[in-house]
C-alpha cells in the first residue's frame, strides 16, 4: 500500500493525535481523528466566558514552554503565540511566598537578607545527612531540610497524590527546582508563550487539512470493527484498550469549583495552598494567563483545584508510579506488544506526564516512524516510546 493510499485511525484529537495526524496527512495519508469528546484540544481545552471575556483553561492551566527549536517552529504554523512567563506564589502558614523556593523565598521565610552564597550554606546547614534517599520526605530532607520541607512541599504533596511523602519516591521532588537567586520564572525553557486565541484553536487548525477528518464525540472501542484502516494509532488509556481486563492504572483526577469576582481575585495567575487545612491545591486566575487582553465582560473567573483518585467514570489526569502500578503497567505493555496494527502514543498510551512539547515531539517521532514503515513495507512498532 502506498503512502497516499494509506488511511490510519487515530483514536484522541489531543496534542498528541493532532501532531500525527497533520504530519501524516501532510505525507499523503488519508486520517480519520476520533474523540469521544466534543472538542478537540483534550485536557488544554479553551474557551472564552461569556461574562467576563476570559479565556478560561476548563481542564486545569497549561502553559506552554520549550527549548526545542523545531517544536517551536511547528507550534507557530497554527497559531499566534504571545510571550508569557509563569510565576506561581504558595499560601503557608497565613503567608504568601515566592515559588519555587528561590532566595526571596528564603529570606521571607528565616526573616533574613542573605546573599546567594549565605543561602546556600544556611540552607545546606538545615539538611539531614542522608546517603542515597529512597522517599520523597528522604529526598527533601536531604536537598532542603525540615523547615522548608514541611512549609512548602509535606502538606501539598499529601493532597496532590493523597499519599504520605514517605510511600512517594524520591524521583517527584528531583524535578522542583531550588534557587540561590532572586529568579522567580517558574519554567527555565528559552520560549514561554500562550497562544492568544486559545489551545483549541491551535490544534483545531492542525486537524484542519483534506487528508484529516475529525469525529468528535464519537468513542474508539478496541472491540469494534475497524476494517479498512492500515494503522491505528491510540492515545487514551492503554488498560481501557483491552477493557480493562488486568484491573485498572491508577492516576489522580481533579475537580474545579468555579468563583466568580466583581474584582480580581489573588492578583496572580495561580497561588498554590501548602496547607492542610485547605482542601484546596492551588487557584487559577485565568484573566492573568493573557496580559495583553483587557477582558471584555466584568469580574473576574477563577478555579479553586481539587486532587483526588481517579474513579471509572473521571478524567485521568496524573498517573501514579508507585510499585504496584509499575507491576501493572508492565503486564498491559506484555499484552499490547503482541499486537498488531496498533500504536500506543500519548500521555495515557505510554502512562506518562508528559509536558505539552514532548507530546508533540514524541508524536512527531511516531509520525516519522509511521511514514517510514510504510514506505519501506516493514511494521509499525506497537510503541516507538516504550512506558517505563
Amino acid at each position: 500500500m502506498t503512502i497516499t493510499k494509506a488511511k490510519v485511525l487515530i483514536a484522541g484529537a489531543g496534542f498528541s493525535g493532532a501532531t500525527l495526524a497533520r504530519i501524516l496527512a501532510e505525507a499523503g495519508f488519508c486520517c480519520v481523528v476520533l474523540d469521544e469528546r466534543r472538542h478537540s484540544a483534550g485536557n488544554c481545552h479553551t474557551e472564552r466566558d461569556e461574562a467576563t471575556g476570559i479565556m478560561v483553561h476548563r481542564y486545569g492551566p497549561h502553559i506552554f514552554h520549550t527549548d526545542d527549536d523545531r517544536i517551536w517552529r511547528f507550534i507557530r504554523r497554527f497559531g499566534e503565540f504571545m510571550p508569557y512567563r509563569h510565576q506561581v506564589l504558595t499560601t503557608a502558614g497565613g503567608r504568601v511566598y515566592s515559588m519555587p523556593v528561590n532566595l526571596l523565598t528564603i529570606n521571607q521565610f528565616f526573616g533574613k537578607a542573605f546573599t546567594p552564597e549565605e543561602a546556600e550554606a544556611f540552607v545546606a546547614s538545615r539538611t539531614l545527612a542522608i546517603a542515597e534517599p529512597e522517599t520523597f520526605e528522604d529526598q527533601a530532607l536531604s536537598t532542603i531540610g525540615p523547615e522548608l520541607y514541611e512549609a512548602f512541599f509535606r502538606d501539598y504533596t499529601a493532597k496532590q497524590w493523597g499519599r504520605s511523602p514517605r510511600e512517594l519516591p524520591a524521583s517527584i521532588l528531583k524535578r522542583l527546582p531550588v534557587r540561590f537567586t532572586y529568579d522567580n520564572n517558574y519554567f527555565r525553557h528559552s520560549q514561554q508563550a500562550m497562544p492568544r486565541h486559545g489551545y483549541t484553536q491551535v490544534v483545531e487548525n492542525m486537524l484542519r487539512h483534506p487528508g484529516i477528518e475529525v469525529r468528535l464525540g464519537e468513542s474508539y472501542d478496541a472491540a469494534a470493527p475497524h476494517d479498512g484502516f492500515a494503522h491505528v494509532f491510540y492515545t487514551g488509556q492503554i488498560d481501557r484498550y483491552f477493557g480493562y481486563r488486568l484491573g485498572r492504572l491508577s492516576y489522580r483526577t481533579l475537580d474545579f469549583e468555579e468563583v466568580r469576582s466583581r474584582a480580581v481575585l489573588q492578583g496572580t495567575a495561580v497561588m498554590n495552598f501548602g496547607d492542610l487545612s485547605v482542601p484546596w491545591t492551588r487557584v487559577t486566575e485565568f484573566r492573568y494567563f493573557a496580559p495583553w487582553e483587557t477582558p471584555s465582560g466584568e469580574g473576574s473567573i477563577s478555579y479553586r483545584e481539587y486532587v483526588r483518585e481517579c474513579g471509572p467514570d473521571d478524567i485521568p489526569y496524573y498517573p501514579v508510579h508507585l510499585a504496584k502500578e509499575q507491576a501493572l503497567l508492565r503486564d498491559y505493555v506484555g499484552l499490547a506488544e503482541v499486537q498488531h496494527g496498533v500504536t500506543f502514543l500519548g500521555r495515557l498510551g505510554n502512562y506518562a506526564y508528559l509536558d505539552m512539547d514532548m507530546a508533540i515531539a514524541r508524536a512527531m517521532e511516531v509520525a516519522e516512524r509511521a511514514i517510514r514503515s510504510f514506505r519501506e513495507r516493514v511494521a509499525m512498532p506497537v510503541f516507538v516510546h516504550r512506558p517505563q
